[in-house]
């Protein structure tokens, strides 16, 4: 079963006017970096990537049936989505045990939510019916 591996931090929420310091840059790119390797490896990576912070989001809202479009996440929150891995887990348990290994977890906390299974149309006519209707 799929799993998503949701990474939420402080810094993405409310970035630092000043980068971060490099040493602590490399340490954290370095652990990222050795569990994606580990994800790979024993097969239970599918997808994965970093986010922009929050103050890059569009959100898109339905309002009298027409969208509309605001700056910024969907909510105010102390801690915003700043990445996601999406893995194949024997289970919630094998699930939990990859999530507590995010380096993610050092700044924030991590999210683990079953993906739900549905399929892609082989037709991408398919896809475009049902976004114009």
């Amino acid at each position: 079963m799929r799993y998503a591996i949701l990474i939420y931090d402080e810094n993405t929420a409310n970035p630092s006017p000043t980068p971060p310091d490099a040493a602590e840059w490399a340490k954290v790119t370095e652990a990222y970096g050795a569990y994606s390797k580990m994800l790979t490896d024993t097969g239970a990576l599918v997808a994965g990537d970093a986010l922009q912070p929050n103050a890059t989001a569009t959100t898109i809202r339905s309002k009298d049936g027409q969208a509309v479009m605001t700056d910024g996440p969907f909510a105010e929150t102390k801690e915003g989505l700043g990445g996601f891995y999406i893995v194949e887990a024997r289970d919630l348990d094998h699930a939990l045990e990859l999530g507590k290994a995010c380096p993610g977890l050092w700044y924030g906390s991590i999210e683990v939510r079953p993906v739900w299974d549905t399929e892609v149309p082989a037709d991408p006519s398919a896809v475009e019916a049902v976004t114009s209707a």
